[in-house]
């Protein structure tokens, strides 16, 4: 607790974040929920509850959306260029508070203050890349076919916007969306997940003082998700639905959404393969596995969640991943010298357990790990299996843990074939020293990003999104992003 009392006393007291007392942010003003409610927000490392934030009610709901739509003129009519300066101050003021925000995110979180700093990197970046592009939306003039008329095509704000996140990337799931939706002009009603909201209210306040006007961004929080977003959306001044989240979770919001015809962007479930050849540089290739299964303990849609390895390197990549991973030292995320932090919940400690327990059984040895400790805090040790049969539950569903399943491979067909043998399109990983054949096979990975010979995939500047059931649209991307919170709108004119 110390390193972070210590990050914030550099900043501000550790009670202008950690506290209910801030309440709902609401047309920029802080407020408790109309019925007093409050949500225990537990601290995974040691099951400690370190604050309490509202539990907002439907009224408290609606009064956002009424927030969001006295602000919305306004905000669409404020020039580009304006615009563009305060995304650059939420940039430069979360660049300036780093530390405080990585220690906030770790506390709630459980994840390492290192990839917590990363996180913070991550997520004013949105800000910056979407700065520079709030002051490029173009629109189109072209001639009709026919010659009698001229084309104009003009991009407007879509509308109010909800905006659900979940916990794992508490920063980054929010403003990946937040910026593009205020580059575009929209006004949101932001919804974090109730296990780490602290981050969510954090930047709010953050916002608030980059100079974004009351009421461009709402942020409540809510024990009971599905009644509050089905309120908001059935409000018809809501033309936008953006979710981070589960995929059985986002089939239900579409469907919801689907009632009122509302715009959708979906960023859904995973189960990356992680494919290495026999020609792989193999130190790349550990290095690179480590990063995509271990970033967040594993707690990533975009986690390498079915490791396939040629026969030929087979025995020394599981050697060399079993080594690294039983090396990795487990602890509290705010310790600094933490390598692996805690899980979210008890409950996901459970789940990452019947995955591994249901994989030996069907045959799977355990190289390292693979037993979850008794002791407090929801921790799992970092596990790598060897010999993963294709039929067990993990293998088509995600881990969401710090579990390494190997499984061999004989030829490149196999590869792909098994690498597309899941209801998931999100994220892959190819590793090999032949270009021609590393771009062949991503060529036929059924998947939304691939990361060719790199462990790391997410950036600003690129697409981010998946195929099949992993979602719809993109997020991030040099027009992807902040096309998703516009309406073409075309005009017919004759000259």
């Amino acid at each position: 607790m110390n390193i972070l009392q210590d990050q914030f006393d550099q900043d501000q007291d550790m009670s202008d974040y950690i506290t209910f007392a801030h309440g709902l942010y609401i047309g920029g003003k802080w407020r408790p929920a109309s019925d007093g409610r409050v949500i225990e927000v537990v601290d995974p490392s040691t099951e400690a509850v370190i604050a309490a934030v509202p539990d907002a009610t439907l009224g408290d709901a609606a009064d956002a959306v009424e927030a969001a739509a006295a602000a919305a003129e306004a905000w669409r009519g404020t020039p580009p260029r304006r615009r563009s300066e305060i995304l650059r101050r939420c940039f430069e003021l979360m660049t300036e508070r780093a530390e405080t925000l990585a220690a906030l995110i770790s506390l709630e979180n459980g994840k390492t203050l290192r990839d917590a700093r990363g996180e913070v990197a991550y997520a004013a970046e949105f800000f910056r890349w979407y700065a520079e592009e709030a002051v490029r939306i173009s629109g189109e003039y072209n001639l009709a076919p026919s010659g009698a008329n001229r084309i104009v095509v003009d991009y407007q704000p879509i509308g109010i916007c909800v905006l659900i996140t979940p916990w794992n990337f508490p920063a980054a799931m929010a403003t990946r969306k937040i910026a593009p939706a205020l580059a575009a002009g929209c006004t949101v009603i932001l919804k974090p997940a109730s296990e780490t909201p602290l981050t969510a209210y954090a930047l709010a306040a953050l916002y608030e003082e980059a100079g974004v006007p009351p009421g461009v961004v709402n942020v409540i929080t809510t024990s009971d998700p599905g009644p509050l977003t089905a309120a908001m959306l059935a409000d018809a001044r809501v033309r936008k639905l953006s979710f981070t989240g589960s995929t059985g979770i986002g089939r239900l919001l579409l469907a919801e959404a689907a009632k009122h015809v509302i715009s959708c962007s979906m960023e859904l479930g995973g189960n990356a393969p992680f494919i290495v050849f026999d020609d792989a540089d193999l130190e790349a290739a550990l290095d690179g596995a480590m990063i995509a299964k271990m970033r967040n303990a594993g707690e990533a849609c975009t986690a390498a969640n079915r490791l396939y390895v040629q026969a030929g390197i087979h025995d020394a990549f599981a050697e060399g991943l079993r080594r690294r991973m039983a090396a990795l030292r487990v602890g509290p995320g705010t310790e600094a010298d933490t390598e692996c932090g805690p899980m979210i919940s008890r409950k996901a400690v459970a789940k990452i357990d019947r995955l591994v327990q249901d994989a030996v059984t069907r045959g799977a040895k355990v190289l390292c790990g693979g037993e979850a400790p008794a002791d407090r805090g929801f921790f799992y040790p970092p596990t790598v299996l060897a010999d993963v049969p294709s039929d067990s539950e993990m293998a088509h569903e995600e881990i969401f843990g710090p579990v390494a399943p190997i499984s061999r491979f004989e030829n490149e067909a196999e590869a792909i074939a098994r690498a597309n043998d899941t209801e998931y399109g999100l994220a892959a990983y190819i590793y090999t020293r032949d270009l021609a054949k590393g771009m062949r096979v991503a060529s036929r990975i059924e998947s939304g990003m691939i990361a060719l010979n790199r462990g790391l995939m997410s950036d600003p500047a690129a697409p981010f999104g998946g195929v099949k059931q992993s979602g719809l649209g993109r997020e991030g991307g040099q027009k992807h992003g902040i096309a998703e919170f516009m309406e073409a709108k075309y005009i017919a004119v004759t000259i």
